[in-house]
């Protein structure tokens, strides 16, 4: 949750989305890296772990909403047992900035891949971004997606948000429905792209002649050696 302890972590720089939203908000995260300080907070959950059990239980609370109106006693006396006077009275909390926006501070981002015709895979569904000129110079970028709790999603590309239809892989347009169905034709432009570049890896390949390249880019199949003549 802290952090990635892995030395060439999949997700890039190793940072976890609770690091990074702390990183955007300017706060650096203090991992209790030695023995004493590590004791100190796992005697603190211990006695927290302990007590708070027991005393639902001597209460008979076994609900959230009667947990929740117990816990301003609880906290009160477990300050009055176990709090210490700190040596600084400086409050160090600093307001929240104006441009801070912890909606999106506390989403799940990740990064996606745009393709030349405005087309990006998230959770097995393909988005379309609408051709705007923030959208076309995303172009063979990297934007951000945002997905809140309630699964709503948003993408950016720096401080600008791209509208996008999704379009999901297992969806099949049915005769009736091409002359109505918008999203058809940037459908069919991201499967020509796909088809343009596995054409051009063919090309490029070692064992492609100069006529199956042409054939190729052509669209015709080349045809298989068969070492007869009388092919017509």
């Amino acid at each position: 949750m802290f952090r990635v302890n892995q030395k060439e972590p999949h997700g890039g720089a190793g940072v976890t989305q609770f690091g990074r939203a702390l990183s955007s908000v300017n706060i650096d995260i203090l991992c209790a890296n030695t023995p004493a300080a590590k004791g100190r907070v796992e005697r603190a959950h211990l006695t927290l772990q302990d007590r708070l059990v027991k005393e639902l239980r001597l209460r008979e609370i076994s609900d959230v909403e009667a947990a929740n109106a117990f816990a301003p006693e609880f906290m009160a006396d477990y300050n009055r047992r176990f709090a210490r006077v700190p040596r600084s009275e400086h409050d160090a909390h600093r307001p929240l900035q104006p441009s801070e926006d912890l909606a999106r501070v506390f989403s799940w981002q990740e990064t996606r891949l745009v393709s030349k015709s405005l087309t990006l895979n998230y959770k097995r569904v393909l988005y379309v971004l609408d051709p705007t000129h923030a959208a076309r110079a995303a172009r063979r970028k990297a934007v951000g997606i945002e997905e809140q709790e309630d699964g709503s999603l948003s993408f950016w590309h720096g401080e600008h948000e791209l509208l996008a239809t999704a379009f999901p892989k297992e969806h099949r347009v049915q005769q009736a429905e091409v002359v109505e169905n918008k999203r058809l034709a940037a459908a069919l432009d991201f499967i020509k792209e796909r088809q343009r570049e596995r054409t051009e890896a063919k090309v490029a390949k070692p064992s492609t002649t100069q006529r199956d390249a042409r054939l190729l880019r052509a669209g015709t199949p080349r045809r298989a050696a068969t070492g007869s003549s009388a092919d017509a």
